[in-house]
């Protein structure tokens, strides 16, 4: 009886998750009023169905009936979630917060399958994330002075990744993280954050004036700004979490392009960026053994290749409708719950559903990126399109290295993956394009706001 749940729900889960993929992007070509609200409550409909349905499963399959009240309590999270935003801003962006929870909702299901205990745990990191950054939208409406406290930003970001080269737990081969009282905590997570922030005001100028921000920065913000950006990776760099650095190097480079508008910037980011990763590749040995195993992870496959070797046999093995969840083998993947759970999701609920998984993540992309195009600030556009690359450059690495078409760099899936430091810094990053959303409606006319007050134009 369970072998033909689990080959029924294979199916019904795909569609349940190309729907909800297919809202997102009709999303962009349906107009607002009454039928937006339909459209999106359908969208909703969806991820409740494929969250509540895939819990099911796991409860059956597992024979673990504390799995389904686990299950529970997370849709009534979610549900609370996306009520409370549309009460306290009536004016977001429903799609944003949607795919936060569809992203959350894929995470808990894939986890639960992995590892009940760290599901558990990542519940209640996402439960209180959730908590804090609900608040974030409000408190960038009533202070926008942010751009005031650039320096700050970029001293805080600067001292937090150096003190981690410094006295960094090692993880991998690189110093990541600090652990206090047990809880491991990743600095440059959110260091990335205040990275952007600096940027997005080292990169922008106030005409004397007029007083109004432009995207026109003097020589004297450019050499700080790519000075102060340089120290930021040199120091990731030396804390051998090259991964980290490079993201930092690519945010830094299209937000420079986005400011100065010059070709050349993209032209000498590409250079630069090939002759970085040959001097990692001469200077660390786990950068070779990455490369070795992206090369040729069959040569090497009870060593160095046997990671990336698992993950493809996982995403072969599931082909196009997946195993089933519970009946797969996405545990032999080592660390499959942080950096190969793209391969565990494919394997399971199929190639189908993980291609459904990046439209999902590139919608929310096109999303910050649409923010950014409408916002009437420079420094609001500016920080909305670090952000946006800060996140899809992300979510290359992560799907790029699992699949083999890049070497692995050991980044998470943002809000798929487990890890409290991950989660807690996207969901912080996207209350603030949040905030950015509500301070700049689409129609590039700058509103006010009140808790329960709603919208003013």
């Amino acid at each position: 009886m369970s072998t033909a749940i689990v080959g029924l729900s294979r199916y019904v889960l795909i569609f349940f998750g190309a729907m909800y993929a297919f809202h997102c992007f009709m999303a962009f070509v349906i107009g607002k009023g009454s039928d937006k609200n339909w459209f999106y409550i359908t969208q909703e409909a969806f991820m409740i169905l494929f969250h509540m349905t895939s819990f099911l499963v796991l409860a059956i399959t597992s024979k673990n009936v504390e799995i389904f009240t686990l299950g529970a309590f997370q849709e009534v999270m979610l549900i609370a979630i996306i009520v409370l935003y549309r009460i306290l801003y009536p004016e977001c962006s429903r799609l944003l917060v949607n795919n936060m929870c569809m992203l959350l909702a894929i995470g808990f299901v894939i986890l639960t399958r992995l590892d009940q205990t760290k599901a558990l745990k990542q519940f209640f990191i996402v439960a209180v994330s959730l908590a804090v950054t609900m608040f974030i939208p409000y408190l960038m409406i009533r202070f926008r002075e942010l751009r005031r406290y650039t320096y700050v930003f970029g001293g805080i970001g600067l001292a937090a990744i150096a003190a981690v080269m410094v006295s960094g737990a090692v993880t991998n081969g690189s110093k990541l993280s600090w652990q206090i009282a047990g809880i491991t905590f990743q600095p440059s997570e959110f260091v990335k954050l205040l990275y952007v922030v600096f940027l997005a005001g080292m990169l922008t100028e106030e005409d004397e004036d007029t007083g109004r921000i432009m995207l026109k920065p003097s020589l004297q913000r450019l050499i700080i700004g790519g000075a102060a950006a340089f120290a930021h990776v040199a120091i990731l760099v030396f804390s051998k979490d090259l991964g980290s650095a490079l993201i930092f190097f690519i945010v830094y480079v299209f937000m420079l392009y986005a400011s100065v508008k010059a070709p050349v910037v993209l032209a000498g980011g590409a250079a630069a960026g090939v002759v970085g990763s040959l001097i990692g590749y001469k200077l660390f040995a786990h950068v070779r053994v990455r490369v070795t195993a992206w090369l040729d992870p069959f040569k090497v496959i009870e060593g160095q290749g046997y990671q990336i070797t698992q993950s493809l046999f996982a995403i072969g093995t599931g082909s196009w409708f997946g195993m089933g969840l519970n009946m797969g083998s996405p545990n032999k993947i080592p660390v499959v719950e942080q950096d190969f759970i793209f391969a565990a999701v494919s394997e399971e609920l199929g190639c189908i559903f993980g291609i459904c998984l990046i439209l999902i993540c590139m919608s929310t992309f096109l999303m910050i990126i649409n923010m950014a195009m409408t916002a009437n600030d420079p420094y609001y556009r500016l920080m909305a399109l670090g952000f946006a690359v800060y996140y899809a450059f992300q979510i290359l690495l992560t799907v790029g290295g699992t699949i083999k078409f890049i070497p692995m760099t050991g980044v998470t899936l943002p809000l798929v993956s487990y890890g409290g430091s991950s989660v807690l810094s996207t969901l912080i990053m996207l209350a603030i394009v949040q905030g950015i959303y509500l301070i700049h409606d689409t129609e590039g006319r700058t509103v006010s706001y009140e808790m329960r007050g709603g919208y003013a134009g």
